[in-house]
C-alpha cells in the first residue's frame, strides 16, 4: 500500500487534545465529537463522514497517553478502505504500533457462514516500520490463534501434526515423528501413558533446521489437544475451554515458523508432545507409577496434571540433543491465572542474566511476561512415598511446583518455562476474544538480538 491522497486520514486524539482543540464547539470537528460524546477516550473510534456518507477522516481516542496497542482497535471499527495515520508516532513505537494494527485485524470465522472482511481494512505502514517483518509475525500469530480456536474434533494430535509439518515444509525443516507404541519402544513412556486412552495415537513430533557451528535452540510446546482431566475428571465448567490446552504447542509452532523465516544464526529445533487426555479403560490411573525417559520413577498423583508429564519426556529429549537453550510453552496451571490473570504469563528460569534479557526484550516489544521464583523449598511437595517424585504439587503455589517438576528433566545450560494461558476472555486492543499466542515475541526479540542473521 502506497502513500496516496486517496488514503483516509486517521488522527490520534488524546483527552488533552480534545480539551485544548475540540471541546466546547471550537470547530466543526468538535461539534461532531460532542454529538457522539467523543472526548479522546482510549479505543473509541469516531468516523467523520463526507456528504455521501463515506468516511472523510477518522478520529481514534488514545486516552491520556499513546500506547502502540491502541491501533489494534481500528480494524474492527472501520469500513473497508485504505487508511493512513496522520498523527506523528515516535520511531520507537512505530513497529509495535503497526504490528498491533495487524493483530487487531484477526477474526476466527471458520465456522460462520458470514465471513469477516477485515483484510480489506488497509493501513499505510508508518515511517520507521519494517512492514514485511510485521506482516510475517502477524501471519504466524494468526495461524497460531487459528490452531487454538479450532475445536478438538477438528484439532486433535493428527491435525496439530499436519499443521506443524506444513510449517516444516515451508521452511525446509527435517521431520521426525514417534507415535503410538513406538513411544514405548523408543523410551517416551510418559507421553504414551497420558495419550494412550485416546482414539488418536499419542506422538512426539520433532522439527529441525540444523546450522553448523550455531548455538542449538530448543522450543518445546505442550500439545494436549483436549484435556478431560483423565480419571481425575474435570468439572464441566473447567472443561469448556480445554480445546486450548494445546496452546503451548501453537505458541511453539508459531515461534519456530517466524525464526525459520528470519533465518537467524541458530540451530533451530522444535519438540511437540501431542496427546489427548481422554477417559477409557486404558487410561492411566491415580497411583500408577511410570518410569520417565530420564530414568526417574513418577507416581501419578493426579491424572489432570498431565501436561508436565508429556513435557518431561520432551524436555529430556531436547536436553539429550544438546540444546544450549530451551524455551518451553505450556498451558500448565490454573494457579498461574489466579496469581497473574490471563494477560501476564509467568516465566521461570534459574539464570538471572537470561531472565533480565527476557524482561528487556518483553518491554521493547510490549509482550508482557513476569518472572516467578523457582522456590526450592517447595520441592518437598513433589515427594512421593513410593517413587522418585509425584506429578501433583499439593494445594499451594501450583505454578511454582509445576515448574520445579519440569526442572528435574532439564540439563541444558539455559532453560525458560512459560506458563501461558493462550486465551483472551474478552476483546482488547490487538487481542480479540479467543485463542492467543503469548510470550513468543519476547523470545523472538531476545534471540534476534543475541543471534542476528549472518551477513552473506
Amino acid at each position: 500500500m502506497n502513500q496516496t491522497s486517496a488514503n483516509i486520514p486517521i488522527f490520534l486524539i488524546s483527552q488533552s487534545d480534545f480539551s485544548n482543540k475540540y471541546a466546547n464547539g471550537k470547530n466543526a470537528d468538535g461539534d461532531l465529537m460532542a454529538a457522539h460524546r467523543f472526548t479522546g477516550q482510549s479505543g473509541k473510534v469516531l468516523i467523520a463522514p463526507k456528504n455521501t456518507g463515506e468516511p472523510k477522516k477518522i478520529f481514534l481516542g488514545i486516552g491520556e497517553v499513546f500506547t502502540p496497542q491502541i491501533l489494534g482497535c481500528l480494524a474492527k471499527n472501520l469500513p473497508q478502505g485504505n487508511y493512513e495515520i496522520k498523527t506523528k508516532i515516535k520511531p520507537e513505537h512505530a513497529q509495535n504500533a503497526y504490528l498491533f494494527f495487524l493483530l487487531g485485524c484477526y477474526s476466527f470465522d471458520k465456522y460462520k457462514s458470514k465471513k469477516a472482511n477485515k483484510e480489506n481494512v488497509n493501513l499505510l505502514p508508518p515511517k520507521n516500520v519494517d512492514a514485511e517483518v510485521a506482516k510475517g509475525i502477524a501471519t504466524a500469530i494468526a495461524a497460531g490463534r487459528d490452531l487454538i480456536n479450532t475445536p478438538a474434533n477438528d484439532m486433535g494430535p493428527v491435525e496439530i501434526t499436519n499443521a506443524a509439518i506444513a510449517v516444516a515444509k515451508q521452511n525446509n525443516a527435517e521431520i521426525e515423528i514417534i507415535k503410538g507404541d513406538e513411544l514405548l519402544t523408543q523410551n517416551y513412556p510418559l507421553i504414551h501413558a497420558v495419550g494412550r486412552a485416546a482414539s488418536q495415537e499419542p506422538r512426539l513430533l520433532i522439527l529441525r533446521r540444523p546450522k553448523a557451528d550455531a548455538p542449538k535452540i530448543g522450543i518445546v510446546g505442550k500439545g494436549v489437544a483436549f484435556d478431560t482431566g483423565g480419571l481425575n475428571l474435570k468439572q464441566g465448567n473447567f472443561m469448556g475451554l480445554m480445546k486450548k490446552d494445546m496452546g503451548g504447542a501453537a505458541c511453539a509452532i508459531c515461534l519456530f515458523d517466524i525464526l525459520a523465516q528470519m533465518d537467524l544464526n541458530i540451530d533451530l529445533n522444535l519438540y511437540l508432545p501431542l496427546v489427548e487426555n481422554a477417559v477409557s479403560a486404558n487410561s492411566m490411573r491415580p497411583s500408577d507409577v511410570v518410569k520417565a525417559r530420564n530414568g526417574m520413577f513418577v507416581e501419578i498423583d493426579n491424572t489432570d496434571a498431565e501436561g508436565r508429564l508429556v513435557l518431561a519426556d520432551a524436555l529430556t529429549r531436547a536436553s539429550e540433543d544438546g540444546m544450549a537453550t530451551i524455551f518451553d510453552f505450556a498451558t500448565l496451571t490454573g494457579a498461574a491465572r489466579v496469581a497473574l490473570g490471563p494477560d501476564l504469563p509467568p516465566f521461570y528460569t534459574h539464570n538471572n542474566g537470561l531472565a533480565r534479557e527476557l524482561e528487556i526484550a518483553s518491554h521493547k516489544v510490549q509482550d508482557p511476561i513476569w518472572r516467578m521464583p523457582l522456590w526450592a523449598n517447595y520441592s518437598d511437595d513433589l515427594e512421593s512415598q513410593i517413587a522418585d517424585l509425584k506429578n501433583g504439587g499439593g494445594q499451594f503455589a501450583g505454578s511454582i511446583t509445576a515448574a520445579l517438576f519440569l526442572a528435574k528433566f532439564v540439563t541444558a545450560k539455559e532453560w525458560v518455562h512459560f506458563d501461558v494461558y493462550c486465551w483472551n476472555p474478552k476483546d482488547k486492543p490487538a487481542r480479540p476474544m479467543g485463542g492467543e499466542v503469548q510470550a513468543i515475541r519476547a523470545v523472538l526479540q531476545l534471540l534476534t538480538k543475541r543471534y542476528p542473521k549472518r551477513q552473506q
